[in-house]
């Protein structure tokens, strides 16, 4: 379980977990009308003064929580960061949810541009070493971070990888999170570019349902544009509510499995990185 978002929590403490400030008596009151079965508020009056009070205290403790751990991952990210400036490297934290595609888009990058561009990979999933596998018999140096029941890598994650990975000066790092459009949108990781990746057989409404994590990408990839004859896709609506949400993303679109698309984001990579030396 997240101690920070709640994910995975059936208690009835998650209907008052917010964002830092954003919790107040009103909306307290207003979530304990909608929820008086989870905020335990009977019909007596001195009962209901209590269990209020209560499951105020209780908010305002999970608020204050979260605000420590991202203030303690944000710290730590700018440790991370300024690794990076350092030996000029560039960080590519990579964002999406199961089954994008986006080990596969890894493997194609890492694929066609090996001996051109040093790669190190640090892979994250909740269970599992499948994908540090995969992306080792391409022969890149790769470190696999298992979270268990968290559902997104932090700073200090990233920042004990690092110093196993051991990453050249004047490469590239690719950090994969864990698949989950929500709460990796919380922790920054020192990372120089955000990618978000989503692919045309999840909807083309995935921007507006998930607002957090394309809100805060640089990047939005286009995954499996050869299945666009057979799925309901609409790659122009995609950008759309894309760009309504951050009118600076930049798109690729893109197959890994047929490779179409990919040299214009190689291009790309290839321009960021030149610009790191």
């Amino acid at each position: 379980m997240c101690m920070t978002c709640g994910c995975g929590n059936t208690t009835e403490n998650n209907i008052l977990i917010a964002k830092p400030g954003k919790i107040n008596p009103e909306e307290l009151s207003i979530m304990q009308e909608r929820h008086p079965e989870q905020t335990h508020l009977h019909h007596h009056h001195h009962d209901q003064e209590m269990h209020q009070h209560t499951a105020h205290t209780q908010a305002k403790t999970v608020v204050e929580l979260e605000q420590d751990i991202l203030q303690s991952n944000n710290l730590m990210a700018m440790q991370n960061r300024g690794f990076f400036e350092a030996k000029n490297i560039l960080a590519l934290n990579m964002v999406s949810s199961p089954g994008s595609g986006k080990t596969s888009f890894l493997e194609k990058t890492l694929s066609d541009l090996k001996g051109k561009i040093p790669f190190y990979v640090i892979e994250g999933d909740q269970q599992t070493f499948q994908d540090a596998q995969r992306i080792k018999i391409i022969g890149t140096p790769v470190i696999q971070i298992n979270t268990g029941h968290g559902c997104h890598l932090d700073s200090d994650m990233i920042h004990k990888a690092l110093k196993k990975l051991e990453p050249g000066e004047n490469s590239v790092v690719m950090i994969e999170n864990v698949g989950n459009l929500v709460c990796p949108a919380l922790f920054d990781l020192g990372e120089n570019i955000r990618i978000v990746l989503f692919s045309v057989t999840e909807g083309d409404d995935k921007p507006i349902k998930y607002p957090d994590m394309f809100q805060s990408a640089n990047i939005c990839v286009i995954n499996k544009i050869d299945l666009l004859p057979y799925v309901d896709f609409n790659v122009d609506n995609a950008k759309k509510y894309a760009m309504q949400v951050n009118h600076h993303l930049k798109f690729f679109e893109v197959s890994a499995t047929t490779g179409k698309g990919m040299d214009q984001w190689y291009d790309w990579l290839k321009k960021e990185r030149a610009k790191k030396k």
